[in-house]
C-alpha cells in the first residue's frame, strides 16, 4: 500500500510539472504573438514617426535616428516625487543638437501626491526648451492596486494644475484601457499620446499614437517604441506653431 501511494505521489508531482510546462509554454508562445502581429501603420497616412526612450534604452546615437526617419523623441524625465532617468540631461542635450523635436515624459505613480510629482519633474525640465506638451505617464503596469480610481484622478489632477500653473502644455498618455479608466470622462479634451497594438484608438483628442513596444531603429541598440503623429506632416507642423 506505502509503496502504491508513494507512486501515486510521484504521478500526481510529474503532472503537475507537465502541466506547469504547457501553461509556460502558452505564456511564451502568447508573449511571441504579441511581438509578431504588430500593426503598421501606412507611412502614407500617418507620416511624421518618432520614438519614445529612458535610460532602459542605454546609450542612443539620435544622429543615426534623425537619419532613419524619425522626427521627434519624448524622453523619461522623472518618475513619482523623486526618481530621475539618469540619462534624461544627456538624451535632452543629444537630441537637441540632432535637431529632432523634443518631448519629455514623467511616469505617473499612483501612490504619491500630484502637487509632489509635478514639483519633481520641474525641477528636470526647467530653462529646458521643448517642442511637444509635457506627458504624464497614466498606466497600471508597475503602479500599487490598491487605490480607487478617484484618488488616482485627484492626484493626477493636482499634478496637471501644478504643471498648467507655471505655463506648461499638458499630454496624457495611456493605453485603450487606460483611457476608458482614467481619461475619457474628465480629460478626453487634452492632447492625448495613446498606446495600441491593434489599430489606431479611436478615443478623444489623440495626438499621437505609439504603435509598438518591439521595433527597430537605427541608432537604437534592441527594441524601442515607436509613435507617430495622428495627422499629415502640414498637420503636424500646425500643431508645432500652436504649441510655440
Amino acid at each position: 500500500m506505502r509503496i502504491r501511494l508513494m507512486r501515486l505521489r510521484t504521478i500526481v508531482s510529474l503532472l503537475a510539472l507537465l502541466l506547469a510546462a504547457m501553461a509556460g509554454a502558452v505564456c511564451a508562445y502568447y508573449m511571441w504573438w504579441r511581438e509578431a502581429v504588430i500593426v503598421s501603420p501606412s507611412v502614407a497616412e500617418y507620416p511624421v514617426r518618432g520614438i519614445d526612450i529612458s535610460a532602459h534604452n542605454g546609450a542612443v546615437d539620435f544622429d543615426k535616428v534623425a537619419a532613419a526617419g524619425m522626427q521627434f523623441v519624448i524622453i523619461k524625465a522623472t518618475e513619482g516625487a523623486t526618481f530621475k532617468d539618469k540619462n534624461f540631461t544627456a538624451n535632452y542635450r543629444k537630441a537637441r543638437k540632432a535637431g529632432l523635436k523634443v518631448g519629455v515624459y514623467h511616469f505617473f505613480r499612483f501612490d504619491v501626491g500630484g502637487y509632489m510629482q509635478a514639483l519633481n519633474l520641474m525641477h528636470s525640465i526647467r530653462g529646458r526648451h521643448l517642442d511637444l506638451p509635457v506627458a504624464i505617464d497614466v498606466e497600471e503596469w508597475s503602479n500599487p492596486r490598491d487605490h480607487t480610481t478617484h484618488d488616482i484622478l485627484t492626484r493626477l489632477q493636482a499634478m496637471m494644475n501644478t504643471l498648467e500653473a507655471h505655463g506648461y502644455t499638458v499630454m496624457l498618455y495611456s493605453n485603450k484601457d487606460g483611457f476608458e479608466k482614467f481619461f475619457s470622462q474628465q480629460f478626453a479634451h487634452y492632447p492625448l499620446w495613446l498606446c495600441s497594438f491593434t489599430g489606431v484608438p479611436d478615443s478623444g483628442n489623440m495626438k499621437l499614437w505609439q504603435f509598438s513596444h518591439v521595433g527597430h531603429v537605427n541608432g537604437v541598440n534592441g527594441k524601442v517604441d515607436i509613435n507617430t503623429f495622428n495627422g499629415s506632416a502640414a498637420d503636424w507642423e500646425r500643431w508645432l506653431m500652436e504649441l510655440d
